[in-house]
C-alpha cells in the first residue's frame, strides 16, 4: 500500500520533465506574444513537419543498424558452426597421417596382402567421415607454390625450367574445414 503523499522517485522525475517542458512551451509563447505576433500556423507546423522528419530519419537510420548487427550475427553464427570442429580436426590429423603412412609402408608381400586390404578399407572409412564432416585435400603435387596453401620446408634446384616455382614433393598434406585452410600443406619447391 502506498502511503498517501509519498510519491514514487520516477514519478517525481516525470513530473519534473513534464513541467520543464511545459514551462518551456509557456516561455516561447510568451516571447513570441510580448513581441506582439501570434505563433503562425504555418510556422507551428512547419516545425511540427520538420520534427517529425527528423524523428523519422533517426527512426530509419536506427532501424538500419539493427538490421546490419542482425546479419552481421547471423553471418557471424553460420561461420562458428562451420567452423567449431576445427579443434576436433586438427587433433585428428596426425591419426590420418599415420594411417596413410601405414598403408604406403605395407610391404607387397602375399601373406600380409589381407590385412594391407583391411588396413586400406579402415583409412577409407577414416577419410569418408573426416570428408562428411567438411574435410577436403589440397591439392599440392605439381602444383605452382602458393603461400597462401603452402609451407615451403626445402627448396632443391630445379632440373628443367618447367619444374621452376612448382612442387616437387609433399611432406604433409595440407587440408581445407569448409573452404578454410585448416592446415597448411608442408612442400618441398624447386627453384
Amino acid at each position: 500500500m502506498k502511503k498517501k503523499g509519498a510519491a514514487h522517485p520516477k514519478d517525481e522525475n516525470a513530473r519534473e520533465d513534464n513541467t520543464s517542458a511545459n514551462e518551456q512551451t509557456m516561455n516561447d509563447t510568451e516571447e513570441m506574444t510580448a513581441e506582439g505576433t501570434e505563433p503562425d500556423k504555418d510556422d507551428i507546423i512547419s516545425e511540427q513537419k520538420k520534427r517529425i522528419d527528423e524523428l523519422n530519419d533517426k527512426f530509419l537510420r536506427l532501424f538500419a543498424e539493427f538490421d546490419n548487427y542482425r546479419k552481421r550475427t547471423a553471418k557471424e553464427r553460420l561461420e562458428l558452426i562451420k567452423t567449431a570442429s576445427a579443434d576436433v580436426m586438427i587433433a585428428m590429423l596426425p591419426v590420418l597421417d599415420d594411417f596413410e603412412r601405414a598403408v604406403n609402408a605395407f610391404p607387397d608381400d602375399e601373406t600380409l596382402k589381407s590385412l594391407k586390404e583391411g588396413l586400406i578399407l579402415i583409412c577409407e572409412k577414416y577419410k569418408s567421415v573426416l570428408t562428411k564432416n567438411g574435410l577436403e585435400e589440397i591439392k599440392s603435387m605439381g602444383e605452382v607454390f602458393n603461400t597462401d596453401l603452402h609451407e615451403a620446408i626445402a627448396n632443391v634446384p630445379a632440373q628443367n625450367e618447367e619444374q621452376k616455382g612448382k612442387i616437387i614433393d609433399v611432406t604433409e598434406k595440407g587440408y581445407y574445414l569448409n573452404g578454410v585452410v585448416l592446415r597448411f600443406a608442408k612442400v618441398v619447391v624447386a627453384n
